[in-house]
């Protein structure tokens, strides 16, 4: 999959929740996790079978204040709001962290006012945290993760994904020569 991706959750209050959530992010590749004001302990989350604390690194702020993120890498709130983009209708950035807000209350606006994006599930209510983060990920993953077109029907096989086209090589003066593979049908050189 191309990029990375983070998620995190801010003020939650249930650790099996969080626990869930990481083990999800640990599965599908997130190259870190986060807490922000809340107090989450791996030991008190029995959910996260893949013990994924010690697995991708594990970040925790204890203020909104204090969370920081690598440069070039957009904050996507996740809430259910009037003015959100549609998840369906929404491209991930490449470099994104997401923001799951607290199972009792909402992102406020001034944290929402610090996120690039929001996304919301197009469900009549709120989600579990970890189910929403998990449809999250996967809608990423669909994205980013180079599978190509859908089949057209369901009786249909779909269309072979195109093969991966080499750029030429590079040196200290710049592109020598063409690009290998044939451009017009998608074969990648030898």
């Amino acid at each position: 999959m191309r990029g990375y991706f983070g998620i995190g959750v801010w003020q939650f209050s249930k650790f099996m929740n969080a626990g869930n959530l990481f083990r999800t992010a640990h599965a599908f590749g997130a190259s870190f996790v986060y807490t922000i004001d809340a107090e989450f302990s791996a030991k008190s989350a029995p959910s996260d079978t893949s013990r994924s604390a010690s697995n991708v690194p594990w970040y925790e702020y204890d203020s909104f204040d204090a969370f920081d993120l690598p440069r070039g890498c957009a904050l996507v709130g996740v809430e259910l709001t009037d003015d959100a983009i549609d998840l369906p209708r929404f491209h991930h950035p490449l470099a994104a962290a997401y923001l799951m807000g607290p199972e009792k209350g909402s992102l406020t606006p001034e944290v929402i006012d610090r996120c690039d994006h929001v996304v919301r599930i197009p469900t009549g209510f709120c989600l579990n945290v970890a189910t929403a983060g998990a449809i999250l990920m996967y809608d990423r993953c669909l994205v980013h993760g180079g599978f190509g077109e859908r089949a057209t029907t369901s009786v249909s096989m779909p269309p072979p994904p195109k093969a991966h086209a080499h750029g030429g090589r590079f040196s200290r003066k710049g592109l020598k020569g063409k690009p290998r593979g044939d451009e017009q049908d998608g074969e990648s050189g030898t």
